[in-house]
């Protein structure tokens, strides 16, 4: 079987978004299946073309045996909603000239498309689906545009609203089956196309990394938070809300996004236990993952079908998780016993979940460690529900 994923975001680049399409490259690439990818030049989360990319319209390499067809786009992280929408709409019209590549698009047996975008994944639809008429699988991880309006990006009632609308039921009718991030993901789609092929297919890490044992802690709580700083997150306002000095536990970041500047200057204006060190690869992150007791999960917003793939990085780590959000990711954290949980912005409450980690007897943590690293291996092992996936493509 010959599989083509076409999605924004791959690797190099950092993040859930090109994570999540890495792996599922190279799993289906480890499973027998061939795989091309379809993506644009590298620039996420910095919003500059990479290095090594500048100055190409198109490109192709190849990533571990992948052959990966890198088109432009206008790279920006502005939270000018106009650049944002330019820089998909730019991807969206550039991805077609891979449309002369005729011999190689008819050897395809299915097409998996990511979105959101919505855009990127209607143009990808409709140069697939109904150009070429191939079978097309759509990869959801968030539901847009009901997502833009929790966040407040987007007016319910609006044009814009129902612009999206009309491209979100575009590519679900289209779609020969589809993939969901979560479950809320794959009821919504059942609902407005009862009878549609779905898989729930959850942003999970290969596990050959996985640490033998459950952790044990250090003498000095040390709280890692590694992905990106952004308005769903919102890590800036979790940052000045918890005094981690005064708690006597270590903060250390990773990542990058729009908030970065304002932590930044923040972590200067004096000394809050609080440590950033930049970006780094995802090999490089799990290691560094293995030094720390405990991971903070924020989620701004109860974002319907949203499940932060932040739960998923740490579980094979052993790393147990402070949850601050509702939804999904909450539940699971909860009923799985990965970690505590408190709402977004109910900061005394996370702040006891610091304090009832810090107070933890050994044996009580190690638990915690004991279940993710359980369910990494069970539940939630990438490589059984790899397994399941290819079954799943070639029905």
């Amino acid at each position: 079987m010959k599989v083509l994923i076409v999605s924004f975001y791959y690797e190099p680049e950092l993040g859930a978004a090109p994570s999540r399409i890495t792996n599922l490259a190279k799993g289906l690439k480890s499973s027998g299946v061939d795989v091309d990818i379809l993506t644009c030049l590298p620039n996420y989360p910095k919003g500059k073309i990479f290095d090594g990319y500048r100055g190409h319209f198109s490109m192709k390499e190849q990533i571990d045996g992948i052959n990966v067809y890198r088109y432009w786009t206008y790279a920006t992280v502005s939270k000018n909603p106009f650049k944002r929408v330019l820089a998909m709409t730019a991807y969206a019209a550039a991805m077609w000239a891979f449309a002369f590549k005729r011999k190689l698009i008819k050897s395809y047996d299915r097409v998996i498309i990511q979105s959101p975008p919505l855009l990127v994944a209607a143009s990808a639809v409709a140069l697939f689906k109904k150009v070429f008429g191939k079978n097309v699988v759509l990869n959801i991880s968030d539901l847009w545009p009901g997502s833009a309006v929790e966040l407040g990006f987007v007016r319910e009632g609006s044009s814009s609203f129902k612009f999206l609308s009309s491209l979100e039921r575009f590519i679900y009718r289209n779609a020969n089956s589809v993939m969901g991030q979560s479950g809320e993901i794959v009821a919504h789609v059942e609902s407005m196309f009862p009878g549609k092929h779905t898989f729930l297919y959850r942003n999970l890490q290969p596990t050959e990394n996985t640490v033998a044992v459950a952790k044990q802690r250090n003498k000095q709580l040390k709280v890692v938070y590694a992905g990106l700083f952004g308005v769903a997150q919102d890590v800036f306002s979790l940052l000045k809300a918890i005094d981690f000095k005064s708690l006597g536990v270590e903060m250390h970041l990773y990542g990058g996004g729009n908030q970065l500047a304002e932590i930044q200057e923040y972590i200067k204006s004096g000394d809050k236990n609080i440590f950033y060190h930049g970006y780094v690869s995802k090999q490089q992150i799990n290691e560094e993952l293995k030094k720390y007791d405990l991971s903070i999960i924020p989620l701004a917003a109860a974002i319907h079908g949203a499940v932060p793939s932040k739960i998923f990085d740490l579980l094979p780590a052993g790393i147990p998780i402070l949850f601050s959000g509702n939804g999904e990711g909450a539940r699971i954290v909860e009923e799985c016993g990965f970690g505590l949980v408190s709402e977004f912005g109910d900061y005394k409450k996370l702040e006891e979940n610091i304090k009832a980690f810090i107070e933890m007897s050994p044996e009580e943590y190690s638990a915690y460690s004991g279940n993710c690293l359980d369910a990494s291996r069970g539940l939630f092992s990438f490589s059984k529900q790899l397994e399941r996936f290819v079954k799943f493509l070639e029905e």
